[in-house]
């Protein structure tokens, strides 16, 4: 998954460019930061100590967490069957319109409810715009290696400049070379680039993770079959070329000769040949680290290996040592589209066996849990991975620093900018003195926040009146999940724990379970108000994104007619069609991005009385809501307090009581949530800290994240699965 993304790290610093899980999920950040190639990355959460909930009965009852396909079932029950649906579709703009329903239906259900998407926030920056793969989906707009880094900040008038040469250049109107528009500035380049972490990666194994915090570093250090430039366009990498069978479901990839594998050191290790990509493939399915689902129903014989079938049935086979043969299920017109994800990556076969590597399920689960024997993707060796790549991996100290040097032997070594990039560690406790880094040229820019202090040093210094501007939003799209099936009241340290008794366990329970009590919740949530509390009362709208999909990720490219006899216009945007849906559902939510699209009081009193003539006397208010936080961040204390402020204030603190628990330490706030194993494993009522980029160029890289009986990643944030 692109982006299993954790909102945490993104909210101060420069950290990384932002990233779920079986594609990225990516998790909210700690901080709020400027992704290196141009803009901040995304948003965290908040708090304050919780409060002691009111006394309740005594203690005749316990609690016990229900059944998941069970309670999936009762508040998602139609959505698979309107995916499934969808999937069945003869044309893509058939498929757009029945994934606009089934989006309507996930929306409406208020099991989450979309918050923002990266960046929109002020930056100042000396990385030139779109010198990176330039791609909504996929691992590619990690890839640092184009790189173009001035001396000094860029003016907003040299950014604009910049942009109107890159479009041209998408046009057809020239080269776009914003190094020789710089030079001509009077600009020098840099060749090292440094930026933050807060979470480290905790494999270096790129087919046994599914989160970006891992991918983020070891993408840069390995080549995939194809990659996107940056003017978005998808170019041959280490594919040559490759041919689809008039069906479309045979593709045939020529692999691209005298390309090496090589040490952390630089040490020609082996050449890569298509047998390292069947290993990849095969590699990645045994490890079932949540990327596995992307290609089930997609590559033959997938779902049928993790089954327990034979993997010679599997359609991904080296026919010699240069030629890769992908068989799919079906036609699929998004499949090369995929290829830009982690999951299509090659591992050298020679080496992972070298290092007690084995193929087959039980197999590798054996083997893999003798650490002695089997060595290999070891988070802090770097030695225990080899790489063919731009970069190399030459140190990772999880709480100290990452370090990747250029290759001189890359087989495209001439369009890598940079010599070396640092990540430096960096929890955000400390932002004067990260700002005085980056005025310094420690770092290359970094978003400026209220809540970090670091708009008003911009401001005090005249850096925002020379160089400051809105950096431009993504396709990533944070969420809240409400749990509707809560397991775990406090981590096995005993941080974060809830302070609600068995009763108040079951009352929250039952409540969040009912439709009318969560459409109150969503609708009471001013993320507005929120939201500025890290962005100012000027920027507070610009992130904001009230649906799952990126609104404008796809357009039909005919007029399409549905089955109520409604037409779409050719050029219709995706998000257009879901607000048609939600319309139509009678949902109180807008769609569109940069907007309060939820925020609605007078309805969320509504939906509140509605819920509790439903549920009658099964409950005891206030119902308790548990919210976790990242104490030493000013912008999560001041985020979770406005959580706190806004829904009490909505539904009244005798109808709904948010306890903010303290995490005092990244580790235990990433645990709550963002790093929880599954479903069962989520700590809270309420967890706003996690995110979603696509992986590939159809809504269902988003969609399918929601699907059941575990095939769907992100229901874990729903306390499902």
């Amino acid at each position: 998954m692109k982006k299993f993304i954790a909102l945490l790290m993104a909210l101060a610093m420069v950290l990384s460019l932002a990233a779920c899980g079986s594609s990225n999920e990516t998790s909210a950040p700690v901080v709020e930061t400027t992704s290196v190639t141009d803009a901040p990355a995304a948003e965290e959460p908040a708090a304050e100590t919780a409060e002691e909930p009111a006394p309740a009965a005594a203690e005749d009852v316990v609690y016990e967490r229900g059944d998941d396909e069970e309670i999936y079932e009762a508040n998602l029950g139609e959505y698979e069957a309107m995916m499934e649906k969808a999937k069945a579709a003869e044309t893509n703009d058939e498929r757009f319109v029945l994934y606009a329903q089934a989006e309507a239906y996930l929306l409406d259900s208020a099991v989450m409810i979309p918050t923002t998407t990266q960046n929109g926030a002020y930056t100042i920056s000396r990385v030139a715009p779109r010198t990176v793969p330039y791609v909504q989906w996929g691992n590619d707009d990690d890839r640092l290696f184009g790189l173009v880094i001035a001396d000094e900040f860029l003016t907003p008038d040299e950014r604009a400049d910049l942009f109107e040469l890159w479009g041209k250049a998408v046009a057809g109107e020239g080269e776009y070379d914003p190094a020789a528009y710089l030079t001509d500035k009077g600009h020098e380049l840099q060749n090292t680039y440094a930026l933050t972490f807060s979470t480290a990666p905790v494999t270096i194994d790129w087919l046994n993770t599914s989160s970006q915090s891992d991918t983020e570093i070891t993408v840069n250090c390995v080549d995939g079959l194809v990659q996107y430039n940056n003017l978005n366009q998808m170019m041959p990498a280490l594919a040559e070329s490759w041919e689809v069978s008039e069906d479309g479901t045979v593709y045939t990839f020529h692999i691209r000769e005298g390309v090496h594998w090589y040490t952390s050191e630089g040490t020609e290790y082996a050449e890569v040949t298509a047998k390292d990509f069947e290993a990849g493939f095969h590699h990645m399915l045994d490890t079932q680290a949540g990327l596995e689902w992307l290609v089930e129903g997609v590559v033959a014989g997938a779902s049928e290996y993790l089954s327990g079938e034979s993997w010679d049935n599997v359609g991904y086979k080296a026919v010699d040592d240069y030629t890769l043969e992908v068989t799919l299920c079906q036609d699929t017109p998004y499949f090369m589209t995929m290829l830009t994800y982690s999951c299509f990556l090659p591992i050298c076969e020679e080496f992972y066996l070298s290092h007690g590597g084995v193929f087959g399920i039980q197999e590798y689960a054996e083997a893999s849990a003798d650490t002695n024997s089997y060595t290999y993707g070891k988070s802090e060796d770097v030695a225990s991975q080899v790489y063919c790549g731009p970069f190399l991996l030459q140190k990772l100290q999880k709480d100290s620093e990452i370090f990747i040097v250029k290759n001189p032997d890359y087989y495209n070594a001439d369009k890598v900018t940079l010599e070396s990039i640092k990540w430096v560690y960096d929890n955000g406790e400390n932002m004067d003195a990260y700002y005085k880094d980056v005025v310094n040229g420690v770092y290359a820019g970094t978003g400026l926040t209220e809540a970090s202090g670091t708009l008003k040093l911009a401001k005090d210094d005249g850096n925002f009146d020379k160089y400051a501007y809105i950096s431009e939003t993504t396709s990533t799209s944070y969420f809240g999940g409400l749990n509707l099936n809560r397991g775990t009241f406090a981590l096995e340290s005993g941080a974060c724990a809830s302070p609600q008794t068995e009763q108040q366990k079951i009352d929250t329970h039952t409540a969040l379970n009912n439709k009318n009590f969560r459409k109150a919740m969503q609708h009471a949530f001013d993320k507005a108000t929120q939201n500025a509390t890290s962005r100012g009362e000027d920027l507070k709208l610009t992130n904001l994104r009230n649906m799952y999909t990126h609104p404008e990720f796809v357009s039909l490219s005919a007029d399409t007619t549905d089955e109520n006899g409604f037409t779409f216009p050719a050029g219709t945007f995706y998000g257009e069609m879901v607000q048609h849906y939600v319309d139509e559902m009678g949902a109180k939510i807008t769609v569109a991005d940069g907007v309060n699209g939820w925020y609605d009081p007078d309805a969320a009193v509504e939906y509140l009385a509605a819920a509790k003539e439903e549920l009658g006397d099964s409950v005891s208010y206030p119902i308790q809501i548990d919210v976790v936080y990242y104490s030493p961040s000013e912008a999560q204390t001041a985020q979770a307090q406005a959580y706190k402020a806004v829904i009490e204030g909505c539904l009244g603190a005798e109808n709904v009581q948010v306890n903010l628990l303290e995490a005092t330490t990244s580790e235990d706030f990433y645990a709550c949530g963002y790093r929880a194993s599954n479903g069962e494993a989520g700590n809270f009522d309420m967890f706003y800290g996690s995110g979603w980029g696509p992986d590939f160029g159809d809504p269902c890289t988003y969609l399918d994240t929601f699907l059941g009986e575990g095939a769907g990643y992100m229901t874990k944030v729903i306390g499902l699965f």
